[in-house]
């Protein structure tokens, strides 16, 4: 179910981009939300029933990665980040939550843990995290900070060539930037709750 719902948060941002209904706006914020609580959920069966495996943490790291990955970058591409930069550092942060998954499926044995045998800690930031950005993109929705109305905070600058070229950026895709940084840190310890 959360790979369900990062994939109708990405078809309501495509309905979005064609109609200009903001009720599919909305949708495509509140349904990575959703992911996360089934997200939990799985997590929370999993360790009542004491089994897992590793088909399902495989597919719980390919559901985390449509829900906190992908959908969020669409949104982000939706609400206004659209030039080649803004895309370039979109998809390194879609790029940096899959190797973040991936060294965490590969590793979490090697990370310490506590005496139920739970991981005392994240080694960079946990995908979804990501969903602070999206409350932060929901939140210029609200204001109307996006493409077509006010406009994305920060403005855009124009780091070579004529405007409107391939060197547009909006500095605000650098936080996404950032983000993905953190997600694949190997020295960011993020204790576990």
């Amino acid at each position: 179910m959360n790979g369900v719902c990062g994939s109708f948060s990405i078809f309501s941002s495509a309905h979005y981009l064609v109609t200009k209904d903001e009720d599919y706006l909305w949708w495509a914020f509140a349904l990575p939300l959703a992911g996360l609580m089934f997200d939990f959920f799985d997590g929370k069966v999993a360790r009542w029933r004491n089994s897992s495996s590793l088909l399902g943490q495989e597919l719980d790291s390919l559901a985390d990665l449509i829900s906190f990955g992908v959908a969020p970058a669409v949104l982000a591409f939706t609400v206004g980040l659209r030039t080649y930069l803004d895309t370039v550092c979109l998809t390194g942060f879609i790029c940096c939550g899959l190797a973040r998954l991936a060294r965490f499926n590969a590793t979490v044995a090697l990370v310490p843990t506590d005496g139920t045998g739970k991981a005392r800690y994240f080694e960079g930031l946990p995908i979804p995290s990501s969903l602070g950005l999206v409350a932060v993109l929901s939140y210029w929705a609200r204001q109307g900070w996006v493409e077509g109305k006010a406009g994305i905070p920060g403005g855009l600058v124009t780091l070579w060539g004529p405007s409107g070229g391939r060197g547009d950026l909006h500095p605000v895709s650098i936080l996404f930037g950032l983000w993905a940084a953190a997600m694949v840190s190997k020295t960011l310890r993020v204790p576990k709750p």
